[in-house]
């Protein structure tokens, strides 16, 4: 069980890379690989405070989901819940954003 939600996650981790720019795909690709873990921790830790400190100028909620995100690659009792996470929230972001797009469609018409 535990294999097949850590290969839901890097299934997930695939999927965000392709969407970022460049630099930021190799860097989160160095970052996966098994001997950064000592990297990766610490980061998700720093990550999930500043999204929880999200008020303050600088940090941004978005912060979240990516420190729990590379904190779910070493911390098996996070992958279940993150990656359900990850689907609800992207099935909810594609639901939005064709209601979105559909109601502009009408509009043009």
């Amino acid at each position: 069980m535990a294999s097949k939600s850590r290969a839901r996650l890097n299934r997930q981790f695939d999927r965000l890379q392709r969407r970022i720019p460049d630099f930021a795909a190799r860097w989160l690709e160095r970052i996966r690989r098994p001997g950064a873990r000592l990297i990766r921790i610490p980061l998700g830790i720093l990550l999930v405070l500043g999204g929880i400190f999200s008020f303050l100028p600088v940090l941004g909620i978005w912060m979240l989901p990516l420190g729990l995100l590379l904190l779910a690659l070493d911390l098996v009792f996070l992958q279940g819940p993150v990656n359900s996470a990850v689907v609800r929230g992207t099935r909810k972001l594609s639901t939005w954003r064709r209601a979105r797009r559909d109601k502009k469609a009408g509009r043009d018409n």
